[in-house]
Parts: structure tokens; C-alpha cells; sequence
């Protein structure tokens, strides 16, 4: 059994959902397993756990800062020990898109960072328009009219591949 630690970033709370997905998969699996946001984890002992999984959505082509920050913080503590980073996203949902090497978000967030996962996830995201403020469902509205994406402005549409998701978290448990 391992102490498994998933922090995460959310923008709309999507990611939370998917940590606590990979939460059930990791537990089903033997694992203890504690979800927190990246905020309240720099408030936890990090160092307890056996491994630490980052996850973190993206608003307009960016993970928040305090990603960054986070693993900027813990890089000597997450490379010291069986670590892994997804990014949730709405580009995701494009099978050409859908992958670590080929999701432009996470390989611009690689290139920005001098951490090496050693095992990385993209999964697609949910739209959820009507939960939007109205710059944002403008501007989401517009980047999807623009990528060929749902545009209806009642939509709500998850593109996140659950299959996906829980086959990443079996990969957690496994890894040594």
C-alpha cells in the first residue's frame, strides 16, 4: 500500500472531479490516497508520501501560476520519489490533441518547467456554458467557434474519457 498525495489546480472544479476519480481507482487498488488542492497541500507534510500526482486545468492556453509555484517548491521531494502530472483541457477532446506529446498546453508547460514527470496524462475537459460568466462564455464560445468546437451557448458537453482516467490511475498505483 501506498500514501498517494493528488493535488490539483481547477478552474471550474472539473479537475477536482477527475482527481477524485483517480482517488477511487488508486484506493480500489490498495492505495491511501488524499486529494487536495495545491493550496492546501504546501500546508500538508508532503514529504509523507510515497507518491504525488499534480494535476491541473487550463483557462485560456495556461495552468494557473500556482502550478508552477508548487512544483517549483517540492521539485527536489517529487524527484525524489514516483511522481506523475495531467493537464485537463478542452483541446484534449481532439484525438490528435489527446496525448502528452501532442497537447500544445502541456508541452509549452514542459518546456517552462525544469521537473520531469515520469509519467504524464492529458484528458479532455468539460464545457459547462450556462456555469460561465459572461466574458467567459464569450471567449469560450469564440475559441470553440474558431477550433470548429459546441458553441451552443446552453451546452454542456464532458469530453472526458473515464476509461482514460482510470487507466491512468492504475498506472500510478503500479508505478515503483
Amino acid at each position: 500500500m501506498s500514501r498517494i498525495l493528488v493535488a490539483y489546480s481547477t478552474t471550474d472544479g472539473h479537475t477536482r472531479h477527475i482527481c477524485e476519480r483517480l482517488q477511487q481507482v488508486m484506493a480500489g487498488q490498495g492505495d491511501a490516497v488524499t486529494v487536495v488542492p495545491l493550496a492546501q497541500a504546501d500546508g500538508l507534510d508532503v514529504s509523507a508520501f510515497d507518491k504525488i500526482v499534480i494535476g491541473a486545468s487550463i483557462r485560456y492556453g495556461k495552468h494557473q501560476p500556482a502550478v508552477a509555484l508548487f512544483i517549483a517548491r517540492h521539485q527536489a521531494l517529487l524527484e525524489s520519489r514516483p511522481n506523475a502530472f495531467f493537464s485537463v483541457n478542452i483541446v484534449a477532446r481532439k484525438p490528435e490533441k489527446n496525448q502528452p506529446g501532442t497537447n500544445p498546453y502541456l508541452v509549452k508547460f514542459l518546456r517552462q518547467i525544469t521537473w520531469k514527470p515520469r509519467l504524464l496524462a492529458v484528458f479532455a475537459g468539460r464545457l459547462d456554458y450556462p456555469s460561465y460568466g459572461v466574458f467567459d462564455r464569450f471567449m469560450i464560445r469564440l475559441i470553440m467557434r474558431l477550433t470548429h468546437g459546441p458553441t451552443d451557448p446552453t451546452a454542456v458537453i464532458e469530453f472526458t474519457d473515464w476509461q482514460q482516467v482510470d487507466a491512468f490511475g492504475r498506472q500510478v498505483s503500479a508505478m515503483a
